[in-house]
Protein backbone atom coordinates (compact mmCIF):
# COMPACT_ATOMS: atom_id res chain seq x y z
CA UNK A 1 0.00 0.00 0.00
CA UNK A 2 1.33 3.46 -0.94
CA UNK A 3 2.64 5.87 1.68
CA UNK A 4 0.20 8.72 1.09
CA UNK A 5 -1.74 10.89 3.57
CA UNK A 6 -4.98 8.94 3.12
CA UNK A 7 -3.12 5.62 3.43
CA UNK A 8 -1.41 6.80 6.61
CA UNK A 9 -4.76 7.73 8.14
CA UNK A 10 -6.28 4.40 7.05
CA UNK A 11 -3.41 2.49 8.65
CA UNK A 12 -3.83 4.40 11.91
CA UNK A 13 -7.58 3.73 12.05
CA UNK A 14 -7.15 0.04 11.18
CA UNK A 15 -4.52 -0.40 13.89
CA UNK A 16 -6.32 1.56 16.60
CA UNK A 17 -7.21 -0.36 19.77
CA UNK A 18 -9.24 0.75 22.76
CA UNK A 19 -6.19 0.63 25.02
CA UNK A 20 -4.37 3.16 22.81
CA UNK A 21 -7.00 5.83 23.45
CA UNK A 22 -6.04 7.94 26.49
CA UNK A 23 -8.47 7.79 29.40
CA UNK A 24 -9.32 11.49 29.12
CA UNK A 25 -10.11 11.08 25.42
CA UNK A 26 -12.37 8.10 26.15
CA UNK A 27 -14.32 10.21 28.62
CA UNK A 28 -14.57 13.01 26.09
CA UNK A 29 -15.96 10.54 23.54
CA UNK A 30 -18.59 9.51 26.11
CA UNK A 31 -19.51 13.18 26.59
CA UNK A 32 -19.91 13.63 22.85
CA UNK A 33 -21.97 10.44 22.48
CA UNK A 34 -24.25 11.41 25.35
CA UNK A 35 -24.68 14.87 23.85
CA UNK A 36 -25.54 13.35 20.45
CA UNK A 37 -28.25 11.20 22.02
CA UNK A 38 -29.61 14.27 23.82
CA UNK A 39 -29.60 16.20 20.56
CA UNK A 40 -31.46 13.40 18.78
CA UNK A 41 -34.11 13.25 21.50
CA UNK A 42 -34.58 17.00 21.12
CA UNK A 43 -34.66 16.52 17.37
CA UNK A 44 -37.85 14.50 17.58
CA UNK A 45 -39.55 17.91 17.73
CA UNK A 46 -37.99 19.06 14.46
CA UNK A 47 -40.46 20.33 11.89
CA UNK A 48 -39.13 18.39 8.89
CA UNK A 49 -38.50 15.12 10.73
CA UNK A 50 -41.67 13.52 9.36
CA UNK A 51 -40.39 13.99 5.81
CA UNK A 52 -37.02 12.43 6.59
CA UNK A 53 -38.82 9.65 8.47
CA UNK A 54 -40.84 8.87 5.36
CA UNK A 55 -37.67 8.70 3.26
CA UNK A 56 -35.93 6.55 5.86
CA UNK A 57 -38.86 4.14 5.94
CA UNK A 58 -38.65 3.73 2.18
CA UNK A 59 -34.99 2.68 2.25
CA UNK A 60 -35.63 -0.89 3.36
CA UNK A 61 -38.21 -3.24 4.80
CA UNK A 62 -36.06 -4.77 7.56
CA UNK A 63 -36.16 -3.50 11.15
CA UNK A 64 -32.81 -4.26 12.76
CA UNK A 65 -31.72 -0.81 13.95
CA UNK A 66 -33.24 1.53 16.53
CA UNK A 67 -34.42 5.10 16.11
CA UNK A 68 -33.53 7.34 19.06
CA UNK A 69 -36.86 8.28 20.61
CA UNK A 70 -38.65 6.10 18.05
CA UNK A 71 -39.05 2.49 16.95
CA UNK A 72 -36.91 0.48 14.50
CA UNK A 73 -36.04 0.73 10.83
CA UNK A 74 -33.56 -0.79 8.40
CA UNK A 75 -29.84 -0.25 8.84
CA UNK A 76 -29.89 2.48 6.17
CA UNK A 77 -33.14 4.02 7.37
CA UNK A 78 -32.02 4.25 10.99
CA UNK A 79 -28.68 5.77 10.01
CA UNK A 80 -30.38 8.41 7.87
CA UNK A 81 -33.12 9.29 10.35
CA UNK A 82 -30.90 9.31 13.46
CA UNK A 83 -28.46 11.49 11.56
CA UNK A 84 -31.20 14.00 10.92
CA UNK A 85 -32.55 13.81 14.47
CA UNK A 86 -29.15 14.72 15.91
CA UNK A 87 -29.05 17.91 13.83
CA UNK A 88 -32.77 18.64 13.44
CA UNK A 89 -33.08 21.44 16.01
CA UNK A 90 -29.51 22.77 15.72
CA UNK A 91 -28.36 21.71 19.19
CA UNK A 92 -25.63 19.21 18.23
CA UNK A 93 -21.85 19.57 18.38
CA UNK A 94 -19.61 21.72 16.19
CA UNK A 95 -15.93 21.79 15.32
CA UNK A 96 -15.72 25.57 15.19
CA UNK A 97 -12.57 26.03 13.07
CA UNK A 98 -14.26 24.25 10.15
CA UNK A 99 -17.97 24.77 10.94
CA UNK A 100 -18.32 21.01 10.92
CA UNK A 101 -20.90 19.04 12.92
CA UNK A 102 -19.26 15.69 13.58
CA UNK A 103 -21.76 13.53 15.45
CA UNK A 104 -24.63 13.37 12.92
CA UNK A 105 -22.31 11.66 10.43
CA UNK A 106 -20.30 9.44 12.77
CA UNK A 107 -22.57 8.16 15.52
CA UNK A 108 -25.78 7.01 13.70
CA UNK A 109 -24.08 4.49 11.42
CA UNK A 110 -21.94 3.23 14.28
CA UNK A 111 -24.98 2.73 16.51
CA UNK A 112 -26.94 0.95 13.78
CA UNK A 113 -24.15 -1.43 12.87
CA UNK A 114 -23.15 -2.09 16.49
CA UNK A 115 -26.77 -2.88 17.36
CA UNK A 116 -27.23 -5.17 14.37
CA UNK A 117 -24.08 -7.12 15.19
CA UNK A 118 -24.39 -7.04 18.99
CA UNK A 119 -21.06 -5.28 19.43
CA UNK A 120 -19.62 -4.48 22.85
CA UNK A 121 -19.58 -1.02 24.34
CA UNK A 122 -15.79 -1.02 24.14
CA UNK A 123 -15.96 -1.71 20.39
CA UNK A 124 -18.53 1.05 19.90
CA UNK A 125 -16.49 3.56 21.88
CA UNK A 126 -13.39 2.75 19.84
CA UNK A 127 -15.30 3.07 16.56
CA UNK A 128 -16.82 6.42 17.52
CA UNK A 129 -13.41 7.72 18.61
CA UNK A 130 -11.99 6.63 15.25
CA UNK A 131 -14.81 8.34 13.36
CA UNK A 132 -14.64 11.59 15.31
CA UNK A 133 -10.85 11.80 15.01
CA UNK A 134 -10.98 11.06 11.28
CA UNK A 135 -13.68 13.68 10.78
CA UNK A 136 -11.85 16.51 12.47
CA UNK A 137 -8.54 15.68 10.81
CA UNK A 138 -10.04 15.51 7.33
CA UNK A 139 -11.84 18.80 8.03
CA UNK A 140 -8.66 20.49 9.26
CA UNK A 141 -6.89 19.39 6.11
CA UNK A 142 -9.34 21.22 3.85
CA UNK A 143 -7.68 24.60 4.59
CA UNK A 144 -11.09 25.83 5.63
CA UNK A 145 -10.90 29.45 4.46
CA UNK A 146 -10.10 28.38 0.89
CA UNK A 147 -12.62 25.53 1.05
CA UNK A 148 -15.37 27.84 2.36
CA UNK A 149 -14.57 30.50 -0.27
CA UNK A 150 -15.68 27.94 -2.88
CA UNK A 151 -19.06 27.55 -1.17
CA UNK A 152 -18.59 24.07 0.30
CA UNK A 153 -20.38 22.98 3.49
CA UNK A 154 -18.10 20.80 5.65
CA UNK A 155 -20.61 18.20 6.94
CA UNK A 156 -21.63 17.00 3.50
CA UNK A 157 -18.08 16.86 2.20
CA UNK A 158 -16.17 15.63 5.26
CA UNK A 159 -18.91 13.64 7.00
CA UNK A 160 -18.72 10.46 4.90
CA UNK A 161 -15.08 9.97 5.94
CA UNK A 162 -15.93 9.95 9.64
CA UNK A 163 -18.83 7.58 9.10
CA UNK A 164 -16.65 5.26 7.01
CA UNK A 165 -13.95 5.19 9.71
CA UNK A 166 -16.46 4.18 12.41
CA UNK A 167 -18.02 1.50 10.21
CA UNK A 168 -14.59 0.19 9.19
CA UNK A 169 -13.55 -0.09 12.81
CA UNK A 170 -16.67 -2.07 13.74
CA UNK A 171 -16.17 -4.33 10.72
CA UNK A 172 -12.54 -4.99 11.62
CA UNK A 173 -11.05 -3.58 8.42
CA UNK A 174 -7.37 -3.89 7.70
CA UNK A 175 -5.59 -0.83 6.33
CA UNK A 176 -6.33 -1.76 2.72
CA UNK A 177 -10.07 -2.06 3.18
CA UNK A 178 -10.17 1.11 5.28
CA UNK A 179 -8.39 2.93 2.48
CA UNK A 180 -11.04 1.74 0.00
CA UNK A 181 -13.77 2.87 2.41
CA UNK A 182 -12.22 6.33 2.46
CA UNK A 183 -12.10 6.36 -1.33
CA UNK A 184 -15.78 5.43 -1.52
CA UNK A 185 -16.60 8.03 1.13
CA UNK A 186 -14.88 10.77 -0.86
CA UNK A 187 -16.77 9.78 -4.00
CA UNK A 188 -19.95 10.83 -2.17
CA UNK A 189 -18.65 14.13 -0.77
CA UNK A 190 -21.07 16.95 -1.53
CA UNK A 191 -23.00 19.87 -0.07
CA UNK A 192 -22.82 23.65 -0.51
CA UNK A 193 -23.90 26.80 1.29
CA UNK A 194 -26.38 27.53 -1.50
CA UNK A 195 -28.87 25.80 0.84
CA UNK A 196 -28.23 28.09 3.83
CA UNK A 197 -31.47 28.95 5.61
CA UNK A 198 -33.25 25.81 4.40
CA UNK A 199 -33.54 22.33 5.96
CA UNK A 200 -31.35 20.92 3.20
CA UNK A 201 -28.33 22.34 5.03
CA UNK A 202 -29.17 19.77 7.74
CA UNK A 203 -29.88 17.04 5.20
CA UNK A 204 -26.17 17.23 4.31
CA UNK A 205 -25.44 15.72 7.72
CA UNK A 206 -27.77 12.74 7.59
CA UNK A 207 -26.88 12.03 3.97
CA UNK A 208 -23.23 12.10 5.04
CA UNK A 209 -24.03 9.47 7.68
CA UNK A 210 -25.67 7.22 5.10
CA UNK A 211 -22.77 7.77 2.68
CA UNK A 212 -20.29 6.71 5.35
CA UNK A 213 -22.31 3.57 6.05
CA UNK A 214 -22.53 2.69 2.34
CA UNK A 215 -18.82 3.36 1.85
CA UNK A 216 -17.92 0.97 4.67
CA UNK A 217 -20.35 -1.78 3.69
CA UNK A 218 -19.31 -1.63 0.04
CA UNK A 219 -15.60 -1.68 0.93
CA UNK A 220 -16.30 -4.76 3.03
CA UNK A 221 -17.21 -6.62 -0.18
CA UNK A 222 -13.82 -5.84 -1.71
CA UNK A 223 -15.10 -3.05 -3.97
CA UNK A 224 -12.23 -0.91 -5.27
CA UNK A 225 -11.82 2.87 -5.11
CA UNK A 226 -9.07 5.47 -5.37
CA UNK A 227 -6.15 4.81 -3.08
CA UNK A 228 -5.56 8.54 -2.64
CA UNK A 229 -8.88 10.37 -2.48
CA UNK A 230 -7.67 13.43 -0.58
CA UNK A 231 -4.54 14.71 -2.34
CA UNK A 232 -4.79 13.11 -5.78
CA UNK A 233 -3.75 15.74 -8.36
CA UNK A 234 -6.75 15.01 -10.56
CA UNK A 235 -9.84 15.26 -8.39
CA UNK A 236 -8.55 14.68 -4.87
CA UNK A 237 -10.84 16.39 -2.38
CA UNK A 238 -8.23 18.87 -1.21
CA UNK A 239 -7.36 19.89 -4.77
CA UNK A 240 -10.85 19.86 -6.26
CA UNK A 241 -12.62 21.46 -3.29
CA UNK A 242 -9.86 23.71 -1.99
CA UNK A 243 -6.43 25.06 -2.90
CA UNK A 244 -4.55 21.85 -2.21
CA UNK A 245 -5.46 21.92 1.45
CA UNK A 246 -3.17 21.30 4.38
CA UNK A 247 -2.59 17.52 4.28
CA UNK A 248 0.01 17.80 7.04
CA UNK A 249 -2.88 18.49 9.44
CA UNK A 250 -4.48 15.21 8.41
CA UNK A 251 -1.70 13.04 9.77
CA UNK A 252 0.44 15.20 12.07
CA UNK A 253 0.55 13.80 15.61
CA UNK A 254 -1.72 10.83 14.90
CA UNK A 255 -2.27 8.98 18.16
CA UNK A 256 -0.50 11.63 20.23
CA UNK A 257 -2.65 14.70 19.65
CA UNK A 258 -6.34 13.87 19.65
CA UNK A 259 -8.08 16.49 17.55
CA UNK A 260 -11.55 15.28 18.61
CA UNK A 261 -10.93 17.12 21.88
CA UNK A 262 -11.46 20.34 19.91
CA UNK A 263 -15.12 19.48 19.27
CA UNK A 264 -17.48 21.92 20.99
CA UNK A 265 -20.95 21.12 22.33
CA UNK A 266 -24.02 23.33 22.30
CA UNK A 267 -26.08 24.09 25.37
CA UNK A 268 -28.88 25.79 23.44
CA UNK A 269 -30.82 24.96 20.23
CA UNK A 270 -29.57 27.83 18.12
CA UNK A 271 -26.88 28.46 15.53
CA UNK A 272 -23.46 27.28 16.66
CA UNK A 273 -21.83 30.60 15.77
CA UNK A 274 -24.06 32.63 18.10
CA UNK A 275 -23.74 30.49 21.23
CA UNK A 276 -21.27 33.06 22.59
CA UNK A 277 -23.95 35.75 22.29
CA UNK A 278 -26.43 33.62 24.21
CA UNK A 279 -23.78 32.99 26.88
CA UNK A 280 -23.21 36.75 27.19
CA UNK A 281 -26.92 37.58 27.25
CA UNK A 282 -27.62 35.16 30.10
CA UNK A 283 -24.62 36.44 32.03
CA UNK A 284 -25.68 40.09 31.70
CA UNK A 285 -29.37 39.47 32.38
CA UNK A 286 -28.70 37.42 35.49
CA UNK A 287 -25.91 39.63 36.87
CA UNK A 288 -27.87 42.87 36.50
CA UNK A 289 -31.40 41.43 36.75
CA UNK A 290 -32.35 42.96 33.41
CA UNK A 291 -35.92 42.80 32.13
CA UNK A 292 -37.12 43.88 28.67
CA UNK A 293 -38.86 46.94 30.11
CA UNK A 294 -35.54 48.08 31.63
CA UNK A 295 -33.69 47.92 28.30
CA UNK A 296 -33.36 50.81 25.88
CA UNK A 297 -31.07 49.10 23.37
CA UNK A 298 -29.02 45.95 22.86
CA UNK A 299 -25.91 46.18 20.67
CA UNK A 300 -24.39 42.92 19.43
CA UNK A 301 -21.04 42.95 17.63
CA UNK A 302 -20.20 39.90 15.52
CA UNK A 303 -17.31 38.99 13.27
CA UNK A 304 -18.09 39.81 9.62
CA UNK A 305 -18.46 36.14 8.70
CA UNK A 306 -20.92 35.40 11.50
CA UNK A 307 -22.79 38.63 10.81
CA UNK A 308 -23.27 37.67 7.16
CA UNK A 309 -24.90 34.40 8.23
CA UNK A 310 -26.93 35.49 11.24
CA UNK A 311 -26.94 39.27 11.67
CA UNK A 312 -29.96 40.17 9.55
CA UNK A 313 -31.69 36.81 8.98
CA UNK A 314 -35.48 37.00 9.19
CA UNK A 315 -37.30 34.87 11.77
CA UNK A 316 -40.46 34.07 9.85
CA UNK A 317 -40.26 30.33 10.53
CA UNK A 318 -38.89 28.05 13.22
CA UNK A 319 -35.67 27.10 11.46
CA UNK A 320 -34.73 30.68 10.60
CA UNK A 321 -35.55 31.78 14.14
CA UNK A 322 -32.97 29.29 15.42
CA UNK A 323 -30.39 31.11 13.29
CA UNK A 324 -31.54 34.72 13.59
CA UNK A 325 -29.48 36.95 15.89
CA UNK A 326 -32.16 39.64 16.41
CA UNK A 327 -34.81 37.09 17.37
CA UNK A 328 -32.50 35.01 19.59
CA UNK A 329 -31.40 38.15 21.43
CA UNK A 330 -34.97 39.21 22.04
CA UNK A 331 -36.28 35.84 23.15
CA UNK A 332 -33.43 35.18 25.59
CA UNK A 333 -33.97 38.53 27.28
CA UNK A 334 -37.75 38.06 27.38
CA UNK A 335 -37.87 34.45 28.61
CA UNK A 336 -34.54 34.03 30.43
CA UNK A 337 -34.60 30.66 28.68
CA UNK A 338 -33.46 29.22 25.36
CA UNK A 339 -34.89 25.84 24.53
CA UNK A 340 -37.35 24.55 21.94
CA UNK A 341 -40.37 26.29 23.48
CA UNK A 342 -38.74 29.61 22.62
CA UNK A 343 -38.87 28.76 18.90
CA UNK A 344 -42.43 27.54 18.54
CA UNK A 345 -44.62 29.47 16.04
CA UNK A 346 -46.75 31.09 18.75
CA UNK A 347 -43.66 32.41 20.54
CA UNK A 348 -42.11 33.66 17.31
CA UNK A 349 -45.34 35.53 16.55
CA UNK A 350 -45.46 37.29 19.94
CA UNK A 351 -45.80 41.01 19.19
CA UNK A 352 -43.68 42.18 22.13
CA UNK A 353 -40.81 39.81 21.29
CA UNK A 354 -41.00 40.78 17.62
CA UNK A 355 -41.12 44.52 18.32
CA UNK A 356 -38.14 44.30 20.68
CA UNK A 357 -36.12 42.38 18.07
CA UNK A 358 -36.91 44.94 15.38
CA UNK A 359 -36.66 48.10 17.43
CA UNK A 360 -34.16 47.56 20.22
CA UNK A 361 -31.68 44.95 18.95
CA UNK A 362 -28.85 46.39 16.85
CA UNK A 363 -26.53 43.80 15.31
CA UNK A 364 -23.38 44.92 13.53
CA UNK A 365 -20.28 43.47 11.92
CA UNK A 366 -17.01 44.39 13.60
CA UNK A 367 -13.70 43.49 11.97
CA UNK A 368 -12.06 43.57 15.41
CA UNK A 369 -14.24 40.64 16.56
CA UNK A 370 -12.72 37.30 15.61
CA UNK A 371 -14.42 33.98 14.85
CA UNK A 372 -17.43 33.33 17.05
CA UNK A 373 -16.50 35.83 19.76
CA UNK A 374 -18.88 38.70 20.52
CA UNK A 375 -19.26 41.99 22.33
CA UNK A 376 -22.72 42.50 23.79
CA UNK A 377 -23.73 45.89 25.21
CA UNK A 378 -27.06 46.46 26.93
CA UNK A 379 -28.09 50.05 27.56
CA UNK A 380 -30.77 50.48 30.19
CA UNK A 381 -33.55 53.05 30.29
CA UNK A 382 -31.65 54.59 33.20
CA UNK A 383 -28.73 55.32 30.88
CA UNK A 384 -26.37 52.67 32.24
CA UNK A 385 -24.54 50.41 29.77
CA UNK A 386 -23.52 46.87 30.73
CA UNK A 387 -20.95 45.08 28.54
CA UNK A 388 -19.88 41.47 28.10
CA UNK A 389 -16.84 40.81 25.91
CA UNK A 390 -17.19 37.07 25.33
CA UNK A 391 -14.35 35.24 23.51
CA UNK A 392 -15.95 31.77 23.53
CA UNK A 393 -19.34 30.23 24.23
CA UNK A 394 -20.24 27.99 27.11
CA UNK A 395 -19.73 24.52 25.68
CA UNK A 396 -16.79 25.54 23.52
CA UNK A 397 -13.75 23.28 23.63
CA UNK A 398 -12.06 26.05 25.64
CA UNK A 399 -14.99 26.17 28.12
CA UNK A 400 -16.46 22.66 27.89
CA UNK A 401 -19.72 21.40 29.31
CA UNK A 402 -19.37 19.13 32.31
CA UNK A 403 -20.85 15.64 32.27
CA UNK A 404 -23.53 16.92 34.66
CA UNK A 405 -24.48 19.71 32.26
CA UNK A 406 -24.75 17.23 29.39
CA UNK A 407 -26.92 14.96 31.54
CA UNK A 408 -29.18 17.92 32.33
CA UNK A 409 -29.46 18.65 28.61
CA UNK A 410 -30.38 15.02 27.94
CA UNK A 411 -33.02 15.02 30.68
CA UNK A 412 -34.58 18.17 29.23
CA UNK A 413 -34.56 16.74 25.71
CA UNK A 414 -35.94 13.37 26.86
CA UNK A 415 -38.96 14.85 28.61
CA UNK A 416 -42.10 13.58 26.90
CA UNK A 417 -40.10 11.43 24.45
CA UNK A 418 -38.82 8.53 26.58
CA UNK A 419 -39.50 7.61 30.22
CA UNK A 420 -37.34 9.17 32.93
CA UNK A 421 -36.05 5.72 33.87
CA UNK A 422 -34.89 5.19 30.30
CA UNK A 423 -33.01 8.51 30.33
CA UNK A 424 -31.27 7.51 33.56
CA UNK A 425 -30.42 4.14 32.00
CA UNK A 426 -28.82 5.84 28.98
CA UNK A 427 -26.61 7.93 31.25
CA UNK A 428 -25.51 4.88 33.26
CA UNK A 429 -24.74 2.83 30.14
CA UNK A 430 -22.72 5.60 28.50
CA UNK A 431 -20.87 6.28 31.75
CA UNK A 432 -19.82 2.62 31.89
CA UNK A 433 -19.72 1.94 28.15
CA UNK A 434 -16.43 0.03 28.26
CA UNK A 435 -18.12 -2.54 30.52
CA UNK A 436 -21.28 -2.99 28.42
CA UNK A 437 -21.29 -6.44 26.79
CA UNK A 438 -23.88 -5.65 24.12
CA UNK A 439 -24.82 -2.14 22.98
CA UNK A 440 -28.35 -3.29 22.27
CA UNK A 441 -28.93 -2.41 25.93
CA UNK A 442 -28.20 1.23 25.10
CA UNK A 443 -30.40 1.28 22.02
CA UNK A 444 -33.23 -0.42 23.90
CA UNK A 445 -33.15 2.43 26.41
CA UNK A 446 -32.98 5.09 23.68
CA UNK A 447 -36.09 3.90 21.83
CA UNK A 448 -39.53 5.26 22.74
CA UNK A 449 -41.56 2.54 24.42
Amino acid sequence: MSNTPTAELAAFIAGLHYEQIPAAVRERVKDIMLDAIASALAGTRGEEVKQIRALAGALGASREASIIGGDKLSLAGATLLNGYLVTAVTVCDVHRPTLYHTTPQVIPGALALAERDGASGKALLTAVAAGLETSVRVANGTHYSAFRARGWHSPGVVGPFGGAAAVGKLCGFDAGKQLMAFGLAGSQSAGTFAHWGTPTIKFHQCRGALSGLMAGLLAQTGFLASSEILVHKDGGIYNAYSDGGKPELLTGGLGQQWQLEQISLRLWPAASSVQSVITALFALAEKHNLRPADIAEVRVALSPGVYDMHGTLAWDDKFKALLSMPYITSIVLHDRACWLDQFEPARIADKAVDAFARGKVKVRADAAVQGTATIVEIKTTAGVTHTDNRPVAKGDAADPLSRAEIVAKLNTAARGVIPEAAARRIVTLVDTLERVDNVRELLDAARAV
